[in-house]
């Protein structure tokens, strides 16, 4: 559930999915489910029920464009809820209506849930409505376009908010220390460089933070990393790991060099300090994303924003796309409007009173240059540049079930190599293993 700018969070704790919503998710794949209108009528009444997994003013916006869409097709009524009392519980809920028919048309839903939802067989597939022009598929990143589509075989609803991380520079700690802002031709070198020369431990200043949580704050850190090294998250088949490739291990070397040999990284066990820690000019750098912007803000912290560093010129970073999925009722009605708003919701105009409005990350690159965008982006500087640097998030984190134990298996060798625990090729060796385990029991 996303709050209120001031406490807004990351989009990442998708990943927390419980094993009994996966499995009971995935014992349905087998089930029948309700049968309706076999002949489209678009003229028929019908009643689209959407969970938003929203609340507050970002629950008022969906409901305002709810409300535009009806009057624009009075045949249509738009049955908008929260859905569940947190986002997080959308999920638990979702496989409940699955096992009793009672399940809705349209649903918000972290990207780290998209495999499991396909695996259900209740999701409408509208690969090919995509494909027409008008809906201009390829507006959206890669990575939000490849979320949902989480097989590579269906297409099970559209990006719903989209965000990436970015460089983010405190220009007090880098004027004291006289080090040059960070650049958008910046390489890992340059920023291992920069870190430990803002680096001040006796006054407990550090150049760089990173979470040792071992959650998937840990874990998504570290893959734009390893994706600029060449690395791969899984085999061709998805069937095994190979995270602990030359590029995961020289990519946790680097890591660990910093904080171990440099002793420019605060080492973060709760995933929220470092960000504190920043706004109160305590730490040079982080990589976050456009949640991170309205407190600092606040905090009145002044700050630059640019694309992570890269190795030889490649950027790439990590998005958390989340979606709109869409379910199948066997009535050809519902799932004709279903499409039809969630695709009018997702068109830039729509986009520009929710995520535009609320602070997010415009859905569509054409967005950027918008008034409605450009507005939001005077009030929180550096929400230009994390918008331009979704071209940079061209690969999407695995979203089928065996990711959650995987995740869990790279965040835990990566905080114990940083503490000075283990040795990256070790660590990650015993990672695959794990994950590999989890990958099987999918």
């Amino acid at each position: 559930m996303f709050s209120t700018p001031g406490t807004r969070s990351r989009r990442t704790r998708g990943i927390l999915a419980t094993a009994a919503a996966t499995a009971a998710l995935l014992a349905l794949s087998a089930c029948g489910s309700s049968s309706g209108v076999e002949t489209l009528d678009e003229s028929a009444d019908v009643t689209i029920t959407m969970w938003t997994g929203q609340e507050d003013s970002a629950q008022k916006y969906l409901e305002a464009l709810a409300d535009e869409f009806e009057q624009e097709h009075p045949n249509v009524k738009i049955d908008l809820s929260p859905g569940a009392s947190s986002t997080e519980d959308l999920l638990q809920k979702l496989s409940a209506g699955f096992a009793g028919n009672n399940y809705p048309d349209i649903s918000y839903a972290f990207g780290s849930w998209a495999g499991q939802l396909e695996a259900s067989n209740r999701t409408l597939d509208i690969t090919d409505q995509v494909a027409d022009p008008a809906v201009k598929w390829d507006e959206f990143s890669p990575a939000a376009r490849d979320t949902a589509r989480p097989s590579g075989n269906k297409t099970i609803g559209f990006p719903a908010v989209v965000d990436n991380i970015s460089l983010l520079y405190n220009k007090k700690l880098f004027d004291a220390a006289g080090v040059a802002y960070p650049t958008d031709e910046w390489t890992w070198d340059d920023f291992r460089a920069a870190a430990k020369q803002v680096s001040d431990p006796g006054q407990n200043i550090y150049g760089y933070a990173y979470s040792v949580s071992g959650s998937e704050e840990t874990t998504w850190q570290f893959w734009p990393k390893f994706w600029q090294n060449g690395g791969e998250i899984l085999n061709g088949d998805q069937t095994e790991a190979t995270f602990n490739s030359k590029a995961g291990v020289d990519a946790l070397a680097m890591l660990q060099g910093m904080a171990i040999d440099d002793k420019s990284v605060y080492l973060d066990q709760t995933d929220t300090k470092f960000g504190q820690l920043f706004a109160s000019d305590r730490i040079g750098m982080i990589t976050s994303g456009p949640w991170q912007l309205y407190d600092l803000g606040v905090a009145g912290t002044e700050y630059g924003v640019t694309q992570l560093p890269g190795t030889d010129g490649d950027h790439k970073t990590v998005s958390g796309a989340d979606i709109w999925a869409l379910f199948d009722h066997k009535d050809a009605n519902k799932a004709h409007w279903a499409f039809e708003f969630t695709n009018w919701l997702t068109q830039a105009e729509q986009d520009e009173q929710w995520n535009v409005a609320y602070g997010n990350l415009p859905l569509r690159a054409s967005e950027i240059d918008s008034p409605a965008f450009q507005e939001q982006a005077a009030k929180l500087p550096g929400l230009t540049v994390m918008a331009a640097n979704a071209v940079n998030a061209e690969i999407a984190r695995p979203t089928l079930p065996g990711y959650v134990g995987l995740s869990e298996a790279v965040g835990q060798a990566i905080s114990e190599v940083l503490q000075g625990k283990g040795e990256p090729d070790a660590a990650l060796d015993a990672a695959v293993e794990k994950a590999n385990k989890a990958l099987a029991e999918d």
